[in-house]
């Protein structure tokens, strides 16, 4: 035990043979909120209201204990989610409710925990995720929306949302994502795998679902942008695959808004056994995987 003490630090990630040290719980919760309150889901030290500190605030009260956590996908500001996953180490004794419906008691509107369960040491919320699903939503009618206002981007010029399925398909697998990624990005790769990248219309909106098995810096939202300069007529559908062989950030077009991107779904392996719900948003009642019929 006491060569695994001195491995181990709060919410790290913990490898087989290692434990985590006597009285010390982990905990992994799945988080909705709205995005458009906040700047973002990490903690900042200037003081602006972000997801995590929001979050983290309402455990420590129910914890009573200072807690700190960690998450599967850290939002931009304005973006939403509908599962993100997140865990955290605490010598508190508590029952599941005791972390949905305490905690939710202390947090904002804009923010809700989900479920929450009991994991092991070896369960990490970012390293132990295999997959990410993201929708990105666009409300396609000549006025703008009100009532979702904040949680669909919002395109008056119609969209072929055939033209951009096809102009997708040149994205699928494994490519060097330099072109796709923010200017700011601090991944180390740009290498990226997606698994699924589908589009269908429900009426006015337009649902873009993306999976890989991680994401760069605005990576979706620059998806959506150039697949929307597709839907509109004003490139080709052979375009995506020239934006990705450039490797230069300029090829591509602007970053789609971030009020129409949700993360859906974060896949962990089957032995951890956490819980399972629909992906949302709740407008959208499709299973993951299932959008494109």
């Amino acid at each position: 035990m006491s060569e695994q003490i001195k491995v181990y630090s709060r919410n790290c990630e913990l490898h087989e043979g290692q434990a985590l040290p006597q009285g010390i719980n982990r905990w992994a919760l799945a988080v909705e909120y709205n995005g458009a309150a906040f700047h973002g889901f990490q903690a900042q030290r200037s003081g602006v209201a972000t997801v995590q500190h929001a979050l983290q605030v309402a455990l420590s009260k129910v914890a009573d204990e200072p807690i700190t956590l960690v998450c599967a996908g850290r939002t931009d500001a304005g973006v939403h989610a509908t599962n993100q996953i997140v865990h955290f180490d605490t010598r508190a004794e508590r029952k599941d409710r005791a972390f949905v419906f305490g905690v939710n008691t202390h947090l904002p509107a804009g923010v809700v925990v989900r479920w929450s369960k009991q994991v092991n040491g070896q369960f990490h919320a970012r390293f132990s995720a295999h997959a990410r699903t993201y929708r990105y939503v666009i409300c396609n009618s000549f006025v703008r929306p009100a009532l979702l206002h904040d949680q669909v981007s919002w395109q008056r010029n119609h969209l072929d949302e055939t033209a951009m399925q096809r102009a997708a398909k040149s994205l699928l697998g494994e490519h060097d994502f330099t072109s796709l990624r923010a200017a700011q990005c601090q991944a180390k790769s740009p290498v990226r795998t997606i698994h699924r990248l589908d589009i269908v219309r429900r009426g006015e909106l337009l649902i873009v679902e993306i999976q890989a098995n991680a994401f760069l810096h605005h990576m979706v939202r620059n998806i959506a942008g150039v697949l929307m300069e597709v839907g509109m007529g004003r490139q080709a559908e052979s375009w995506p695959e020239q934006v990705l062989l450039e490797r230069n950030r300029c090829a591509a077009a602007d970053t789609a808004p971030p009020g129409g991107l949700h993360l859906v779904n974060v896949e962990y392996p089957a032995h951890f056994e956490l819980p399972k719900q629909l992906a949302g948003p709740h407008y959208v009642s499709d299973e993951i995987g299932a959008i494109a019929g």
